[in-house]
């Protein structure tokens, strides 16, 4: 790939600048290596100080494997110690940098241009124009695999308080948003930013002379291509034909006899520290349970994720007035770099052989959970589930029991439909209370008799 980036500087002529010809060579790579495939990929860029195994220039149209990227990396890290920055975005696509990198026009449209500095002044770099994506949490799990420690989350800003010990491996995760709307220069500031805060933080890595290796990747394909081929076409029409959606499996945790005893399930899971903001697809990657009890009273529900721990604590008791059992989710906890945040429940409850289900649980807007113990370093933080599902009792299967939803049977439409029709039923009411209130005269004026007189009294 090195040997590769060095012909096509040499055959870009002197008329084109370094980083024209960089960003060049990115983007027509990125097309030809990634064109007439049907798999998600994202790109993956890796650079550093102290030089990287050469890597043979991929043929085009080759999407580089996850076995591949593990040889590769097990090259790049052996056994002595290394730093490594993993910029991760939140979705990336070799259509970002064609669309907005600049290729093609003035160099100061680059929305990469601390990128493309960094690529220029590393000794070596590597460029995998497609690789295979097949969850979100591969490449940051493979860096973890050998480097042997855990990633720690940090910004540009806190960077530059850290005490970093060169003596051992260093993982530091540095998140990247995207855009969200389809908006081309909503997206081209917001890489933009993203640039900004990757230049910031190379800067603070110069100033502390730590010798590092960088790679900037996605979570996410910012564009998914889906997979059409002819094998999995059904043959005939297909008007109006649409394929059913994927429900992933809950989250289970069994007991000592290997019977399920506790169910969680999530559409996504939003978690929000301060200013850093990450988005957890529960079904995408699979915790560790380290931690998880459950019994006839109590069930304790741990979810171990790479850069922050969950817990979900339920019991079930008896209730005189209601003659039944219930279950409730006492509270929930939020670890993170030592830090610690309980949430207690308001109103989470449910009947103790039923699931309790809610399409929104958060600590705010309308919030179901509420922050317990406040500090400084805490009172930002927050939580969303999305279609949240949980039960901690009386699993007779693996699948959850009938669920008990949180949205009341009198929602504000129905109390709207209900006052409406009973105005309109008053007034049907009254009208007809009006009309047959209604007398008709006993004696009527004849033109031929004598005329009805009515005397006056004064």
């Amino acid at each position: 790939m090195i040997t590769a980036l060095r012909k096509n500087e040499k055959m870009a002529g002197p008329r084109c600048s370094s980083r024209l010809r960089l960003m060049a060579f990115i983007a027509v790579s990125f097309s030809l290596f990634t064109s007439g495939t049907s798999t998600a990929q994202v790109p993956l860029l890796m650079w550093s100080q102290d030089g990287l195994p050469q890597l043979a220039s991929p043929a085009a149209g080759h999407i580089t494997s996850k076995e591949q990227l593990t040889a590769y990396l097990a090259s790049v890290f052996g056994s002595r110690p290394h730093t490594v920055l993993l910029f991760l975005q939140d979705k990336l696509s070799k259509d970002d940098f064609t669309v907005f990198g600049g290729v093609f026009g003035n160099k100061q449209d680059s929305a990469f241009q601390n990128l493309e500095a960094a690529l220029q002044s590393s000794s070596s770099s590597v460029t995998l124009p497609a690789l295979e994506w097949s969850d979100s949490s591969a490449v940051l799990t493979l860096l973890q695999e050998k480097l042997g420690v855990s990633p720690v989350l940090v910004d540009a800003d806190t960077l530059s308080h850290l005490t970093l010990n060169t003596s051992a491996s260093n993982l530091l995760l540095i998140n990247l948003p995207y855009c969200t709307g389809l908006d081309k220069k909503s997206c081209k500031e917001v890489l933009h930013d993203n640039d900004e805060i990757i230049g910031k933080v190379l800067s603070t890595m110069k100033d502390k002379n730590v010798p590092y290796t960088a790679i900037y990747t996605g979570l996410l394909p910012s564009r998914v291509i889906l997979d059409t081929s002819e094998s999995s076409q059904a043959a005939g029409r297909s008007l109006l034909q649409t394929a059913a959606p994927t429900i992933n499996p809950p989250i289970t945790f069994n007991n000592e006899s290997g019977t399920p005893c506790i169910l969680l399930w999530a559409k996504n899971l939003n978690v929000s520290l301060s200013r850093t903001t990450e988005t957890v697809d529960l079904a995408a990657q699979t915790p560790r349970l380290t931690g998880s009890v459950c019994n006839d009273s109590n069930s304790l529900l741990v979810l171990n994720y790479p850069n922050f721990t969950l817990s979900f604590a339920m019991s079930q008791r008896k209730y005189p007035v209601s003659g039944r059992n219930w279950f409730t989710l006492d509270r929930v906890e939020l670890l993170n770099g030592g830090l610690n945040a309980s949430f207690r429940s308001r109103h989470i409850y449910a009947p103790a052989e039923y699931s309790y289900h809610c399409q929104s649980v958060s600590n705010f807007r309308d919030p179901l959970l509420e922050l317990s113990s406040i500090s400084l370093n805490t009172s930002e933080w927050r939580l969303n589930f999305v279609d949240f599902q949980i039960q901690g009792f009386s699993l007779a299967t693996g699948n959850f029991s009938y669920a008990s939803d949180c949205a009341g049977f009198f929602t504000p439409g129905i109390w709207m439909g209900l006052l409406t029709s009973l105005l309109m039923l008053y007034i049907f009411v009254y009208g007809l209370h009006m009309i047959m209130q209604l007398n008709t005269m006993d004696r009527f004026d004849d033109p031929k008799g004598p005329s009805i007189s009515v005397p006056q009294s004064e």
